[in-house]
């Protein structure tokens, strides 16, 4: 037939014509921001939205040789939510924020589902968007603001022995929410001492830690729990001999194993020494 493995084909990302001196720039900036500032590692956190597909499929199928284009069955999977990552320049993993497109609680996994208690005792914050997207919004960030990076911010100013007036430095992307003057200028009046640095836009890929070290494993770990579960359900369906496998793909039944595929991930990234390996800030 003429076939061999092949991987899916996509678009490469492009980088800017300068992004080489518009990455030197945000350094030196970050530089001077930290020595002026004397802003200690903790208190230097990168942040990251990252989406994650409910049902994560391989990027490799059989196909033609020679082929120019390759289609791979799971690929269009629409459904998703938004995991917002953060780490911190001494290693440390903050909780996360999960979105999960809705306009109400009842979009969000219920109590019962797994490691959800785990979840919310680490800090997480399992949040519906208020829209019909799971994307964030400028309402969810500034959840995310109030109820996880200022609260570790302040934490570590009192662990440290710093002034409550001690500056704090959060890196982001260039993302049109991040940058509005709604944004920004809620930041300056409710949060005065988080100086706020952007990613050089279209830099995400070369410039962006956690893009660039952190998400690769954290979507590795929730693919590979992900089959765990169709593995196991698959199984299951054999042992009590069922004529034709099934799989249950329904929104409310994944969204429920969601919490498990983030604990498992939140647990794999959660050590210092790989953070700070997999994550350089500069």
């Amino acid at each position: 037939m003429h076939w061999s493995l092949r991987k899916g084909t996509q678009a490469a990302q492009k980088l800017p014509i300068n992004w080489e001196d518009q990455c030197e720039r945000s350094a030196m900036r970050k530089a001077y921001v930290i020595k002026e500032e004397d802003i200690p590692p903790q208190l230097w956190v990168n942040s990251d939205q990252t989406k994650m597909v409910y049902a994560p499929g391989g990027q490799l199928t059989w196909g033609e040789t020679g082929a120019k284009q390759i289609q791979v069955l799971g690929n269009d999977e629409k459904r998703a939510i938004t995991v917002f990552v953060s780490v911190s320049s001494d290693g440390t993993l903050l909780p996360m924020q999960v979105i999960y497109g809705g306009k109400s609680a009842r979009s969000c996994p219920t109590v019962e589902a797994p490691h959800y208690t785990d979840l919310v005792n680490e800090g997480f914050l399992l949040q519906e968007s208020g829209t019909t997207t799971y994307w964030s919004t400028l309402g969810t960030m500034k959840t995310f603001v109030d109820k996880i990076l200022a609260p570790y911010f302040e934490k570590w100013k009192k662990d440290l022995g710093l002034s409550p007036l001690q500056k704090s430095f959060w890196t982001i992307d260039a993302w049109s929410v991040h940058r509005s003057q709604e944004f920004r200028a809620w930041m300056r009046k409710e949060h005065p001492t988080i100086i706020l640095d952007y990613v050089p836009g279209g830099c995400t890929g070369v410039a962006q830690p956690c893009d660039v070290g952190i998400q690769r494993p954290f979507k590795l770990s929730i693919k590979r729990s992900y089959h765990e579960d169709v593995v196991a359900d698959i199984l299951e369906q054999f042992d009590e001999g069922v004529a034709v496998v099934r799989m249950d793909t329904r929104l409310p039944t994944i969204r429920e194993k969601s919490t498990r595929w983030i604990w498992n991930a939140y647990r794999a990234l959660s050590d210092r020494d790989l953070v700070k390996k997999v994550a350089h800030f500069v």
